[in-house]
């Protein structure tokens, strides 16, 4: 049987690495011969090479597929942006702001505008506007990004034939939610009045 001299001559490592080696492999130099012992040594050789994880080691091939997939996705996530289809959500949140900031001035000229426009307006029709009006502007105002997000979500679960129809295409409109029609009725009507009073121009 060789020593772990000749062990490490014939395998061209040194002693240290030839005990750490038959440790790993599970070889007791002391009773394999040469053949066995070169033979489990290419095969662990083999194994590391084929990405095949060392004892407490990496998985090579796993590693490399992880970051492939990575990077994959990094150069999808470029070219969405490039195609303009992803937005950082920082600029969301500043157009967001910016909108609702003029979305906001219009809510609130629209008791004025009606008020020049139609003098003889009954008060109690100028102050549920107002009101409505404030509600919308109030609505806007706290809205968030992530507040789209969430309400995006639990309409599409709440409305999946809606879904379906956007999905393909077809721009069909999705029914207000419970606690929006009201918001969105306001707005609609206050739209309405004012195309109307500025055709009287």
């Amino acid at each position: 049987m060789p020593t772990q001299v000749e062990v490490g001559l014939h395998l061209d490592v040194d002693q240290s690495t030839v005990s750490r080696l038959c440790a790993a492999l599970e070889i007791d130099w002391r009773v394999s011969s040469m053949d066995e012992i070169r033979v489990r040594y290419i095969r662990h050789l083999r194994g590391i090479a084929a990405g095949r994880a060392a004892a407490g080691g990496l998985d090579l091939a796993t590693e490399r597929a992880r970051l492939a997939a990575a990077q994959a996705e990094r150069v999808e996530r470029a070219n969405a942006v490039e195609r303009g289809e992803l937005t950082p959500t920082a600029l969301l949140e500043q157009v967001l702001a910016k909108t609702a900031t003029k979305v906001a001035g219009i809510f609130d000229s629209i008791p004025g505008l009606v008020r020049r426009r139609v003098p003889d307006f009954p008060t109690e029709g100028l102050d549920l506007i107002a009101a409505e009006v404030a509600k919308a502007r109030n609505a806007v105002a706290a809205m968030s990004l992530s507040n789209l997000v969430e309400e995006s979500a639990e309409e599409f679960v709440e409305n999946p034939e809606a879904v379906a129809v956007i999905a393909e295409g077809q721009g069909a409109p999705v029914e207000p939610t419970e606690g929006g029609g009201a918001l969105v009725d306001v707005v609609a009507a206050a739209a309405a009045q004012l195309a109307a009073l500025s055709g009287d121009e």
